[in-house]
Parts: structure tokens; sequence; C-alpha cells
């Protein structure tokens, strides 16, 4: 399974047959729109976080908790009206609107090229299938072909076997009728 790439072999390799990613190979050039380095993989990872509800509860405990600190007074870092927690939601959407444009954009790629592999895909199982149906009624052909000779050659044996006891008749006839003494 070497010519698999490692991107795209998520699955055992025993349950695959060699060549089960060939309609994906030529969509291997659609890298990350982030690259696929270090970086890169982390920065798509971070934007994919964004909608996940472990974020989200997160998000809302810790704006709860800094509410609560600066309204009951426990702390004065940020009174009402919450200048500095404007401020890291204003900073965190000037982040995040980019980077899940980016992971919507590069899903959609994925998505198109993954769409793409798998029609063609499913054109190459019509065309195989096609192909297997024409053979099949080629075998078909040629066995009807082959019964309907069967049958003429069994009538041909038939009337030969007909004609063969006949003519043994005939010949068995004439040498009794030989060998019998005559009466002249």
């Amino acid at each position: 399974m070497e010519t698999i790439p490692k991107k795209l072999n998520t699955i055992s390799n025993d349950t695959l047959p060699e060549n089960y990613f060939r309609f994906h190979l030529p969509h291997l050039h659609l890298g990350s729109v982030f690259g696929d380095d270090w970086f890169s993989l982390k920065a798509e990872a971070f934007a994919r976080f964004f909608g996940t509800p472990v974020f989200l509860i997160g998000q809302t405990v810790v704006v709860a908790i800094w509410i609560l600190l600066n309204v009951v007074g426990w702390t004065k870092f940020d009174v009402y009206p919450f200048i500095l927690l404007n401020l890291a939601f204003s900073l965190q959407a000037a982040y995040a609107a980019p980077l899940i444009l980016l992971a919507q954009t590069r899903q959609a790629d994925r998505d198109k090229a993954h769409a793409d592999a798998d029609a063609q895909h499913r054109e190459f199982l019509a065309i195989a299938s096609q192909e297997r149906q024409t053979v099949a009624m080629q075998q078909s052909d040629q066995l009807l072909a082959l019964l309907q000779q069967n049958t003429q050659l069994t009538e041909m044996i038939k009337e030969l076997s007909q004609h063969i006891a006949t003519l043994t008749q005939d010949v068995h006839s004439k040498v009794i009728q030989d060998t019998t003494p005559s009466e002249h």
C-alpha cells in the first residue's frame, strides 16, 4: 500500500484493495489553505474548535465569572460597562472570523474533491458493471448457441442410432437368411 498517501490512508490497510484511493489521488494538490506545517494544522484545529459545545460552554463560564467578579466587587479590574471584556470579544472575533472562513473554505474544497472522486468512482463502477453485463450477455449467447448445437448433435445421434439399428436389423436378417439351409 505504498502508493496511498498518509493523508488518505486512515482505514486499515488490510481492508482496502491496492488502488482504493485511485480517484482521490488527483486531488492531493488541494492542500490546506493554512498550509501543511505544524502551525497551519493547529490554526485549522483552533478554527474548528470555535464551533464546538466545549468552547461555547467554556466561554460562557469564563464570561459569567468575569462579570460576576466585577459586579459583586471582588475585583475592580473591569467594572461595568466591561470595556476589557468587549475588547477581548472584539479581538477574538477579529481572529476567529477569518480562521473559521478559511476552515470552511478548506472543507468545501475537500468536500468538492471527494464528491468529484466519488462521482468518478461511481462512473467507473457503472462502466465496469456495463462491461460485465455485456460479457454476461455474450456468454449467454454463446451458451445458447452451444445448447442449440448440442440439441442438433443429439438429434443427429438419435437419427444415426435409429439408422444403425435399422441397418443392423437388415444385416441381421440377411445373415440369418444366408445361414439357414435353403429348401431347394
